[in-house]
């Protein structure tokens, strides 16, 4: 079954266009079923092509499922309309009252910043907080992943002398895992980021489980079941062309930036960049969702007991 989103949202005919099926809200009333309930925290600053790569990747599943876009309370978007915000998006201290299946929390440009000095680092605290009593599960990607890890388990990022940037091959850590289910054994995922998170510094005995790691750069993905949440470091949900537009970005900025690696055909620029990681990524997001499908409470007011 379709994704349930706003018609009047950008995303809706752009998904339409790739033959994801989008449905109405109306059509959705119809239909006797509780569609799984799933938010998305967008930090990253081009909110709508970033809501379209998650709606594109949660859209792709066989369920019914309504898609909620949550902003933080008070900052304020420098690169994205008031409009648009208003129109399509809830602050956080509305959403709080309500439980979902699965909330996802992108990552954000503000990695050169301690945790504790980024503006809204309370009320992201309040959110992480606030997941353990009112979501099922939780998907933290990048920065995101990197602030969920670090409130709950004290873990460091640490700059890197120069920007992860590319396409690298990563080596699926646990193949039994029911979120690798049918993947590689290793794979192509996109990285973009100046920080890391160590695996020697993934503290023992609090259940974290390495699930994919590239020799280049890392972890990629660490489950934490405690929490019921999982921490993608990369960005699994890029577009083909996103790598592309953050180094022409630069370039164009006058920024020292080395070409993305094993990105462009022959590493060249000139050329029109290849996906080599989408069919991986709509595994990811499928496996997850079937995960909620299997486990969620069908009362929604059950959602979130740490007992399960």
């Amino acid at each position: 079954m379709p994704i349930k989103i706003p018609a009047q949202l950008p995303a809706h005919d752009v998904l339409r266009r790739e033959g994801v099926m989008v449905m109405s809200e109306e059509t959705a009333e119809r239909q006797d079923i509780r569609p799984l309930q799933i938010a998305l925290l967008n930090l990253m600053p081009n909110k709508v092509r970033t809501e379209t790569q998650f709606a594109r990747l949660i859209g792709a599943t066989p369920l019914q499922i309504e898609l909620t876009l949550v902003k933080m309370t008070e900052h304020v978007s420098k690169n994205t309309a008031a409009e648009h915000l208003d129109a399509f998006y809830i602050p956080f201290a509305e959403a709080r009252a309500r439980r979902f299946d699965g909330f996802i929390v992108t990552g954000a440009p503000i990695e050169h910043l301690p945790f504790e000095e980024v503006t809204y680092w309370d009320e992201l605290t309040e959110v992480f907080d606030w997941t353990q009593s009112h979501v099922h599960a939780t998907f933290a990607i990048c920065w995101g992943a990197q602030a969920m890890l670090h409130h709950f388990h004290g873990v460091q990022k640490h700059m890197l002398p120069a920007k992860a940037f590319g396409c690298f091959r990563h080596r699926n850590c646990a193949p039994a895992s029911p979120y690798l289910r049918g993947f590689s054994d290793d794979f192509t995922i996109p990285v973009s980021r100046w920080t890391e998170v160590r695996e020697a510094e993934l503290p023992e005995g609090r259940g974290l489980r390495l699930l994919m790691s590239a020799a280049e750069t890392g972890p990629c993905l660490v489950e934490d079941p405690e929490h019921r949440a999982l921490y993608m470091f990369n960005h699994i949900e890029y577009d083909t062309t996103s790598l592309d537009e953050e180094y022409r970005r630069d370039v164009d900025r006058g920024e020292a930036i080395a070409v993305p690696a094993n990105y462009y055909p022959g590493n060249d620029p000139a050329r029109p960049p290849e996906n080599r990681w989408r069919s991986h990524a709509h595994l990811l997001f499928g496996n997850w969702i079937n995960e909620l499908y299997q486990s969620t409470p069908y009362d929604l007011a059950q959602i979130g007991s740490r007992s399960r």
